[in-house]
């Protein structure tokens, strides 16, 4: 029997492409691929479970799900990622409304658990996440003009405040073959920006061959035919020299760099099981920038981490202001079941909360700053649709990463989206800089 089958996919572009990965599962196992769980036979959750507000929206989902079944719109629902992996026991006890369950093992499982809920059975597979298959093909979900290539699985960095190694299993990086296999079908597809991710990128090939192996990836990752190739979560203490000269070297890569240091604070890093040392982090940020004219860093802060009193969150305030980091996500502290993090002495939400306000705050003063700096310029922007209520073109430069970084607006005669086109910034508008086409 074929069956419809609508997603829903949650959390970070790493679970997007698992989500991808099952698509072309379903497809495959002779089911289609619903835009809409609205009529469709079966909705499957792809969830994220790294905090506990994705655990929250990931339930509100699923109930919303629920609603649909309930009013005969929807026949079954599968839970399916790292919600599912991390609280398979509540999920399957406390939301009745779902028929079945895939942990973060047993994507690869797909198309035969939807055959079994409509056979009226209550699948539930946890395959090792150790050893989960990291092949297979995917239905793109991005737009034509980029797509993410991930080029492993799992952390060893056991970072105190974490819960991926137990959610994603040991660091596992893919053979370079595949990956190139994989990019040349993606280029084929005519992809224009390669988004390069994983967990950890800077570690890639250390578990296969013992050596860093990311930059030889790149290098080969440039003779395709892609326009732009961009680099997400590079651990501070695995960059090498040969790393930031391939980065410099290559045209094709972004100037713009994805590096998490989640705090500045020796005593905190050293308690939250990072490597790195204030010093050792401003070392190598004053590196990256001598090297790499022109680089745009994006990073993760986290704040009330434990062991931050004032001073401690009144350094990581000085801390960007000094460095001057572009981009910066900035979350508070959230002690998360079953991590290290969580059974020591930390600030209560609400005062997490506040800092995190704060360093915003701050931030938003270094965003306008950089937004100031790079005025009268001309940036190559990805063009990727037009705002029929600004009246405006928008895409992205190199600066701007999709989904987290916003956009550059601008005015012109006609772009298609997925073209490039040559942007001279002239102004800011709510924090996003704007611009006319040349």
């Amino acid at each position: 029997m074929s069956y419809s089958v609508a997603f829903i996919s949650l959390g970070c572009a790493k679970n997007q492409v698992n989500c991808e990965q099952m698509m072309a599962a379903v497809a495959a196992g002779g089911h289609s691929v619903a835009a809409d769980p609205s009529g469709a036979d079966v909705a499957v959750v792809n969830t994220c479970g790294f905090l506990a507000s994705a655990c929250e929206e990931a339930i509100d989902n699923i109930l919303q799900m629920a609603e649909l079944k309930k009013a005969g719109k929807l026949k079954k629902i599968l839970v399916t990622g790292c919600m599912a992996q991390r609280y398979k026991e509540d999920v399957l006890g406390e939301l009745p409304e779902v028929d079945g369950i895939l942990g973060t093992g047993s994507y690869g499982d797909i198309s035969a658990a939807v055959d079994a809920v409509m056979a009226g059975e209550r699948p539930c597979r946890f395959g090792s996440i150790h050893t989960a298959e990291q092949e297979g093909d995917r239905v793109l979900s991005t737009p034509p003009w980029y797509a993410y290539l991930r080029i492993a699985e799992g952390c060893d960095n056991h970072c105190a405040y974490c819960v991926i190694p137990s959610l994603r299993g040991k660091y596992r990086s893919r053979p370079m073959e595949h990956l190139l296999e994989e990019a040349r079908d993606l280029a084929d597809r005519g992809v224009k920006e390669l988004i390069v991710i994983a967990q950890d990128i800077t570690r890639y090939g250390t578990d296969l061959t013992g050596k860093h192996e990311l930059a030889h990836l790149l290098r080969e990752l440039c003779k395709l035919d892609f326009h732009w190739i961009r680099l997400h979560y590079l651990y501070p203490d695995e960059i090498t020299d040969e790393l930031i000269d391939t980065v410099a070297a290559e045209p094709k890569i972004l100037k713009y760099i994805d590096l998490p240091i989640q705090h500045c604070n020796d005593a905190i890093l050293k308690a939250m099981n990072r490597r790195d040392t204030k010093a050792e982090l401003l070392a190598l940020l004053k590196k990256l920038r001598e090297k790499i004219p022109g680089l745009v860093l994006r990073t993760s802060i986290i704040a009330g981490l434990p062991l931050e009193d004032d001073a401690a969150f009144e350094e990581l305030c000085a801390f960007l202001r000094e460095t001057k980091i572009e981009r910066a996500g900035v979350f508070p502290f959230s002690p998360e079941e079953g991590t290290l993090a969580a059974k020591m002495d930390h600030v209560d939400t609400e005062e997490a909360q506040r800092r995190a306000e704060l360093l915003v705050d701050v931030q938003s003063d270094v965003i306008d700053g950089y937004n100031e700096s790079v005025l009268g310029t001309v940036r190559e922007v990805l063009c990727e649709g037009f705002d029929t209520q600004a009246q405006l073109y928008y895409g992205r430069s190199y600066s701007e990463s999709p989904d987290i970084d916003g956009r550059i607006w601008f005015s012109g005669d006609e772009a298609q989206p997925g073209t490039f086109v040559n942007v001279r910034l002239t102004g800011t508008m709510d924090g996003e800089l704007t611009g006319e086409k040349e």
